[in-house]
């Protein structure tokens, strides 16, 4: 095994030097930690976990492959409050510069909305926790954990609501993106509304991009909707926005039953009826699995929270 005196040696540099950058100590030059990174790289020397290294990387998904930020920056905005408040610094790492990984010292990783590992042999490679926030780890590993929503329970949630209310034509509009649950969220609806003895098949419960969005608002009119759910994505405000186009009024006309979007569900009119995440109780789990990781103690590989409903003027009663 080789030491760091051996590292600081071949790169050049002192022991001191080499023990600055394994600690992620600002003032050491950028090429001096590249250098001393690709000497412990090429002796496949990795650091150890230390609880004073207090860095989290934040691992955020490119625009290209998942333009949802609205829900990235409510995610990140709830980890950014949990983990400074717990004493950790955050640090932000694009999904497209993941290559960064092999040159920062942390303590703990979170990556939002993938199920992929950004290194195939995490747990060999990083002696610190990777945290799926919103995914299901797809190729599990010994040092990668899951925090998700309970997307069953969410569905579940969504079409009670509006069945409880006399709805009996939901038309369901699932917002898709390479990344997303979306089908995972249409299988959900297919099963919530058979449950209920209602119409489940394609003609009810479709798979939309954005960029089709309105068109497909207008497809699913002809099946004679009483009420709409749309989760996921922007879905929420475009769906308001072409009832309009087409002349229906919400809630008279049509309901409509969204993803809670920061900042714009609650100022629509009427202000949208919508389904939320526990964001808080998410990143308090993210920040739970490092808190116990650092203390080597075992947690839970995977957590699944369930969803909230936010009643709010988009539902109308139906019936007698």
């Amino acid at each position: 095994m080789m030491t760091i005196r051996q590292i600081a040696e071949e790169a050049g540099v002192s022991t001191a030097t080499v023990s600055r950058v394994f600690g992620n100590h600002p003032n050491v030059k950028a090429d001096v930690k590249e250098r001393v990174f690709a000497v412990a790289r090429a002796h496949g020397y990795f650091p150890r976990l230390s609880i004073r290294r207090r860095n989290v990387v934040l691992i955020t998904p490119s625009w290209a492959e998942y333009p949802v930020q609205n829900y990235v920056e409510m995610v990140v905005s709830h980890l950014a409050r949990e983990l400074s408040g717990r004493g950790y610094r955050v640090e932000m790492l694009p999904d497209d510069s993941l290559d960064r990984l092999d040159n920062v010292q942390f303590c703990g990783a979170i990556r939002i909305g993938s199920d992929e590992v950004p290194r195939a042999n995490w747990s060999a490679r990083f002696d610190a926790p990777l945290v799926l926030v919103d995914r299901e780890a797809a190729s599990p590993q010994d040092n990668v954990f899951s925090v998700r929503s309970n997307e069953a329970q969410g569905m579940e949630l969504a079409v009670e609501h509006l069945f409880a209310r006399g709805h009996r034509r939901i038309g369901c509009l699932v917002s898709r993106s390479k990344a997303g649950n979306s089908s995972q969220r249409a299988r959900c609806l297919e099963a919530a509304l058979a449950s209920r003895g209602l119409a489940h098949d394609a003609s009810m419960v479709r798979l939309v991009t954005e960029d089709g969005f309105v068109e497909e608002v207008g497809k699913l009119l002809r099946n004679n909707p009483d009420a709409i759910f749309s989760p996921g994505g922007s879905g929420g405000i475009i769906a308001a926005y072409a009832l309009s186009l087409y002349g229906r009024r919400v809630p008279e006309d049509i309901s409509l039953v969204v993803s809670e979007r920061a900042m714009i569900s609650r100022y629509c009119i009427p202000p949208q009826t919508a389904i939320t995440q526990d964001y808080g109780a998410l990143a308090a789990v993210a920040a739970d699995v490092i808190d116990a990781r650092l203390r080597k103690q075992v947690f839970a590989r995977d957590t699944v929270l369930d969803y909230r409903l936010i009643e709010r003027d988009s539902v109308a009663t139906r019936g007698g």
